[in-house]
């Protein structure tokens, strides 16, 4: 049973490879990757009748896997597992929503913030030069338009005081507080910015911008994917990190090696 769900995992990352890996409007048709989308789906769901559903112990961890926001039985660290007995979150009334700001202390730079429920988040990209920072194919102009790009190891220094790289479980909770994982990209978007126009109402005043990032060893997908690192980790120490499309309602959290990937930093305050 357990050999089965390693197969279709390891068939699903491939999938995951072929097309969010790379750049889309080279490799993959919308049509085309939103049909791989239902097969991991259904990929998922096959993993877990091979393992017995969601009974047992497991039924209640939430892991990332690398192609979609299904959960996996194994735990991660950094706070981000959310436990059987979770308090609920309720949905946030988007008028309720506080907008504020933050100047930051090292280099004098402002970014909006805003809150939604007991969460107050950075509501632009980090831009602070911190070592292994980068601008998206390091043109200065892409810094000014989208923040830096960090590897795993920067982001968990970058932010400033008063202010943390947030945890899978902070993720899991702003997804709860919009409507849930399955609309989040939907309700944390920008408005403006994304590919053939894509983007939607921006609710919540959250403005996720289609920066791209660095992986494979070569910058990706600007206009189309929005990457957000989190300071957790898989059991297998890769970290964690959030992903929202142009084309999908819905959020995932992804993983990788931490030396393959460089991403966006969203601040949440302590």
């Amino acid at each position: 049973m357990k050999n089965t769900r390693v197969i279709l995992s390891e068939f699903g990352r491939k999938l995951f490879k072929s097309c969010y890996g790379e750049d889309c409007i080279k490799k993959c048709h919308p049509g085309a990757r939103r049909a791989i989308g239902s097969i991991m789906i259904l990929l998922v769901a096959l993993a877990f009748t091979a393992c017995g559903g969601d009974s047992g112990s497991n039924a209640n961890s939430d892991e990332p896997v690398s192609s979609s926001s299904v959960k996996s039985s194994s735990s991660s660290k950094g706070g981000s597992a959310k436990s059987s007995s979770s308090v609920a979150i309720s949905v946030v009334d988007p008028s309720t929503v506080v907008v504020g700001s933050i100047t930051d202390s090292r280099d004098k730079k402002k970014y909006k913030t805003v809150k939604i429920g007991s969460q107050v988040w950075m509501a632009e990209n980090l831009n602070y030069e911190e070592r292994n920072s980068y601008c998206y194919n390091d043109s200065a102009e892409y810094c000014a338009k989208y923040g830096r790009l960090y590897t795993w190891a920067a982001a968990k220094k970058a932010c400033p005081s008063g202010w943390h790289l947030p945890t899978r479980g902070e993720f899991d909770t702003l997804f709860e507080s919009v409507g849930g994982e399955n609309i989040a990209a939907s309700k944390l978007v920008s408005k403006n910015g994304w590919y053939m126009g894509g983007g939607y109402e921006d609710y919540y005043l959250f403005s996720a911008l289609p920066a791209g990032g660095w992986y494979d060893y070569r910058y990706r997908n600007e206009g189309y994917e929005a990457y957000f690192w989190s300071s957790s980790q898989l059991d297998t120490e890769e970290p964690v990190f959030c992903n929202l499309s142009y084309d999908q309602d819905f959020s995932r959290m992804l993983y990788d090696d931490e030396d393959n990937c460089r991403v966006s930093v969203r601040c949440v305050k302590d």
